[in-house]
């Protein structure tokens, strides 16, 4: 909506995790780096942690991208099953052949032999095999004892399976846990990834808005980073909700910057105060008085009176 206003060929903040998005920031290098050594660890599991919105997924995909081609990926994002559905989710994306007897789906030990087939197989040829794992942290205990179980598959050399752990903070609790310490054991590598810092939160702003399109000055003037960082806290999704949104207002008021006025009226509309950083608390006070559905109006009757009028007000700020 807003895009050819800045002139930009693109919206820079969709929450979608684009991998052209990405911005590497020390953590996030660091995070890719742990990914990719997964990639030739000899088995067992490599563990990425961050809160909500911290960009684990977009990190994940970016690594995706860049698995060489003989290595066999298996990619499951909805762990919510039980141990044997998850068996057989594994066993499709390796595209492996599971043969149904009398229309009675196979046993979990079917699974994993046909799996241990496979990883012997491809592994004749040179080839390694990665499991990757998004929102670990909803899988079970038995499920994850499962999963242990798999590392065990391997040959005198190495094991034949490499498992990639990517989740909330909580997963780290989980492994914690007494009963899963043999787990824990097995975990080669583990990296959690931070928010970004206010200089790194003020990058990220530019480098989106680079990959859109943008050639010309920043449409964020210095106060406004500064007050996105103060009420997103550094979280990713919480920057692209809240400039999305700050974008969209200074377009329905005509204005050719972002200030922090206009940036305190969208983060009222776009983020929960009882999410936001504690030295953002004071702040929610002072804007309390906006309601919901403000920015959302301004978009939409843009062109009229009260659009002009309200983000106007903003602008003069």
């Amino acid at each position: 909506m807003y895009a050819q206003h800045f002139g930009l060929r693109r919206e820079p903040f969709s929450i979608a995790p684009d991998p052209r998005y990405l911005f590497m920031s020390e953590r996030h290098r660091e995070a890719v780096a742990h990914l990719l050594y997964g990639l030739h660890g000899g088995g067992g599991f490599v563990l990425l942690t961050g809160e909500i919105g911290a960009g684990k997924t977009t990190v994940c995909r970016y690594f995706l991208e860049r698995v060489p081609r003989r290595c066999n990926v298996a990619y499951i994002f909805n762990p919510m099953q039980s141990a044997q559905e998850l068996l057989g989710s594994i066993c499709d994306e390796f595209h492996i052949p599971r043969e149904r007897r009398d229309g009675v789906a196979p046993s979990a030990k079917e699974h994993v032999d046909a799996l241990n087939e496979f990883l012997l197989r491809t592994h004749a040829v040179g080839q390694n095999n990665v499991l990757v794992i998004d929102e670990a942290q909803m899988l079970s205990a038995g499920v994850l004892e499962q999963l242990r179980l798999l590392t065990n598959l391997e040959t005198s050399e190495r094991k034949l399976l490499q498992i990639i752990l990517i989740g909330q903070p909580e997963l780290r609790e989980m492994l914690a846990r007494p009963e899963l310490e043999q787990l824990s054991q097995r975990v080669i590598a583990r990296y959690h990834l931070e928010r970004l810092s206010e200089s790194e939160t003020a990058q990220y702003i530019r480098h989106r808005l680079v990959v859109a399109g943008l050639t010309t000055t920043l449409p964020f003037d210095a106060a406004a980073l500064a007050r996105v960082h103060a009420l997103t806290g550094g979280v990713p999704r919480r920057i692209n909700l809240l400039c999305d949104r700050a974008l969209l207002g200074a377009y329905a008021g005509g204005l050719a910057r972002v200030n922090r006025a206009i940036v305190d009226r969208a983060g009222a509309e776009t983020l929960l105060p009882e999410r936001t950083p504690p030295q953002a608390a004071r702040h929610w006070r002072r804007v309390a008085w906006l309601g919901g559905g403000t920015l959302l109006g301004a978009a939409l009757v843009g062109s009229g009176w009260w659009a002009k009028e309200f983000w106007q007000t903003a602008g003069r700020k």
